[in-house]
Parts: C-alpha cells; sequence; structure tokens
C-alpha cells in the first residue's frame, strides 16, 4: 500500500497537500489544471522533491530515507528516459545492471521482453532510429524488466495520436497485470482516465484529493473537477 500522511509539497509559494492510501494494483489516473502539481506529486514520491512535512509510506516503510534509484518505483517521462547514445537493448539493459555488465540470462530476459512489447528486431536501434510508439514500448519494456511495485508515468505518451496513445494505454495495463504494479499515469485527458483507471486523483485547488473511481467521479463531478473540464 502506498500512504501520503498528512503530505505537504512546498515550493515557491506553491502548496499542495494529500492524506490518503492507494492499494498495490490499482490503476490510478492524476488529473486537473496545468499547474496545480500533478508532476510534482509524483516527483515526491519518486523522491526528486522533498515534503515539507507529512511521510510518504510504502508497505509501512517511511520512504524519505531512499534515494530515488533505491525506491521501489519506475517512473516514466515525457521524454520517456531513454539514452539517445545508446541502443534499445542497452536502454532496457540499465534497468538492470547501471553498468550494463550484463549476463547470458539478462540479455535472454532482454530479448524476450522486447519481443513481448512488439519490438523484436529492433535491439539495435537506437532511439532516434525509431517511431514515438516504439520508444513508448522500449520505455515500458524497461518497466516491465524491472518489476518495481509501482509505476509512475508523468504523460508519456502526451505527443501521440490517439489510436497510438489507446495502445500504450493498453500495455501499461498488461504490464500492470504481469507485475502486479500501482500504476499513478497524469493525463490531461478524461478519455484516458476513463478508459485505463480504476481511480482518479483530482489535484486541484492546492489539494491532491484521495482517489474515487473513476467513472463515479466524471458521472457527478465535484465543482473543480467541473471547473477543469469546462
Amino acid at each position: 500500500m502506498l500512504r501520503l500522511e498528512r503530505l505537504v509539497l512546498a515550493q515557491d509559494g506553491f502548496r499542495l497537500t494529500a492524506d490518503w492510501a492507494a492499494e498495490q494494483g490499482t490503476k490510478l489516473a492524476v488529473i486537473g489544471p496545468s499547474g496545480a502539481g500533478k508532476s510534482t506529486l509524483l516527483s515526491a514520491i519518486a523522491g526528486f522533491v522533498a515534503p515539507e512535512s507529512g511521510r510518504l509510506l510504502w508497505q509501512g516503510q517511511d520512504l524519505a530515507c531512499l534515494a530515488p534509484g533505491a525506491r521501489p518505483l519506475t517512473i516514466l517521462f515525457q521524454d520517456q528516459n531513454l539514452f539517445p547514445h545508446l541502443t534499445l537493448a542497452q536502454n532496457l539493459g540499465l534497468g538492470l545492471r547501471p553498468d550494463l555488465r550484463l549476463s547470458a540470462e539478462e540479455r535472454r530476459r532482454i530479448e524476450q521482453v522486447m519481443e513481448r512489447v512488439g519490438l523484436a528486431g529492433l535491439a539495435a536501434r537506437k532511439p532516434g532510429q525509431v517511431s514515438g510508439g516504439q520508444i513508448g514500448r522500449a520505455a515500458l519494456a524497461r518497466a516491465l524488466l524491472r518489476a518495481r511495485p509501482m509505476l509512475l508515468l508523468d504523460e508519456p505518451f502526451a505527443a501521440l495520436g490517439p489510436a497510438l496513445k489507446a495502445e500504450m494505454l493498453t500495455l501499461v495495463a498488461d504490464v500492470a497485470a504481469e507485475t502486479g504494479a500501482l500504476v499513478m499515469m497524469v493525463t490531461h485527458d478524461p478519455k484516458d482516465a476513463l478508459a485505463f483507471a480504476d481511480r482518479t486523483i483530482l489535484v486541484a485547488d492546492g489539494v491532491a484529493r484521495a482517489p474515487a473511481g473513476t467513472a463515479a467521479l466524471f458521472a457527478d463531478p465535484p465543482a473543480a473537477l467541473r471547473a477543469y473540464l469546462g
């Protein structure tokens, strides 16, 4: 379980509070106006933003003492976190060994997961040599290899067209099912939330509200969500 316990995030006049919990295996959308703090919330969980007060707990363990790389999660940003000078296979290999001194078994696992996400035969390509959808697949393949219990997505598919984005969301759901991960996905699109998320966190007016059932939330939106949706 992820628990945000009386959490306060504050930076340069910005303030965001959260006090709720979410079970492992839940698919969460994070939605709200631009600048409301959606990315800041994910960055705090990942360890890139230090809380002013409160605690972030995973399975009862306080995450404050863990560096970002040691936290039980994978985070994907809009740029997909891929290194342009490395091949797709090498980028995936970083998820297993930062020094890329991979064993034969690890190389076999990379081949298997690339095939699993539809990237068979592209191991030697660099990110600049493949499509945006294939880059997204590679980023998700690395998350599948890492198999961390939390997967944080900060609009990694925002630049994709509707059909390809829907395909990527299906692949995320498959990865979540295979790994049992709790997934938190920042999105500006209500359709994405409705298609993907069991529950949705509304971030508005300085508060990251407790997760609510996605369909029910959009069927009867609170005032802050109505204002956002227009």
